[in-house]
């Protein structure tokens, strides 16, 4: 019941046109990407307890408070980080409004209706993370969401840019998809190598003598080689999947999706190298993490177009016999 007095509501809205469906999809992209790497830049400036409790900035108060305990600088990095958290919701937001009204297939709407729920469970993880004073694998745990909302907003993106009408066209063969799948797979192990990299790094997220953050006690060295052997792996995938979705013959649009991944998972990879040589800048920190998140959604998106919806055309009518 609750649910048909929100579709009264929304029908009272103006119907989004496909356009308009597919900039408010790609400011969901934008806007669970640009999280992640506000909240690298949250973590590389130390400001990661600017506002020490959740979901109030401080006791009392929603937004920073002067004091001297806690440098003005980190609260305001801290709480404007929390306030990008409001564009979130409100593209998620809109995504849902406009897909219901327009009456978009079911699948569609699984996913626009996963955009809120993730924004909500990200909000949760990141009070744990700062209710926890940082706790490495509850911000390891924060950033892995964030790549898989990144993922989901692209397969979104991608769905409401196809017909609800048609049928599904499988466009390359079944082993080639799942070898798709399976870079996605040695993605997903790269990032989180790249979190525990991070956990056992000098980026904290607080350099607070009182309260020293607790971090994961494994020799960085070592997490560097596992997180770099990951992306040999990841790369040497996506280069045996080149070559296969070459010899079978591809579409324009998944060569371009083919050549923009491979590029900026190379491009990835220099920054890491840098990163390893000059012991870890923070510019390159929020870089980095840019980077991690435009190899989801490259990778994301090389995924949904190996399969689209076709329009299927209505049979011709038969004369009828005189």
């Amino acid at each position: 019941m609750l649910y048909r007095a929100f579709l009264g509501l929304v029908d009272r809205l103006p119907l989004p046109s496909l356009r308009v469906q597919r900039l408010i999809a790609f400011a969901v992209i934008l806007s669970q990407a640009g999280i992640s790497v506000t909240g690298a830049v949250v973590r590389v400036t130390a400001s990661g307890l600017g506002c020490p409790t959740w979901p109030q900035c401080f006791p009392g108060s929603f937004t920073p408070v002067g004091v001297s305990e806690v440098p003005v600088i980190h609260q305001t990095v801290e709480f404007g980080n929390r306030l990008l958290t409001f564009a979130v919701t409100l593209c998620a937001a809109l995504i849902v409004l406009a897909v219901v009204r327009a009456r978009r297939r079911r699948e569609v709407l699984v996913y626009a209706w996963l955009m809120p729920g993730g924004t909500v469970v990200q909000a949760i993880i990141g009070g744990i993370t700062v209710r926890t004073g940082l706790l490495w694998w509850t911000v390891a745990v924060h950033l892995l969401a964030s790549m898989v909302m990144v993922w989901l907003a692209v397969v979104l993106y991608a769905k409401i840019g196809q017909s609800d009408d048609g049928i599904d066209t499988v466009q390359v063969p079944a082993p080639l998809r799942w070898l798709t799948a399976l870079s996605g797979v040695a993605l997903a192990g790269v990032l989180i190598a790249g979190t525990l990299v991070t956990a056992a790094g000098p980026h904290a997220g607080d350099k607070s003598i009182e309260r020293p953050v607790a971090r994961l006690q494994v020799e960085i060295v070592t997490l560097v080689h596992l997180h770099s052997q990951l992306l040999v792996g990841y790369l040497a995938l996506l280069v045996g999947l080149a070559f296969g979705l070459f010899a079978v013959g591809i579409t324009p649009a998944i060569r371009v999706r083919l050549y923009v991944l491979l590029g900026l998972v190379v491009s990835q990879s220099l920054v890491g190298v840098v990163q390893y040589f000059t012991d870890v800048p923070a510019a390159l920190v929020a870089i980095h993490v840019g980077g991690a998140a435009a190899c989801t959604a490259a990778t994301a998106a090389l995924w949904a177009s190996l399969r689209v919806r076709e329009q299927v055309d209505a049979p011709t009518p038969v004369a009828a016999a005189h």
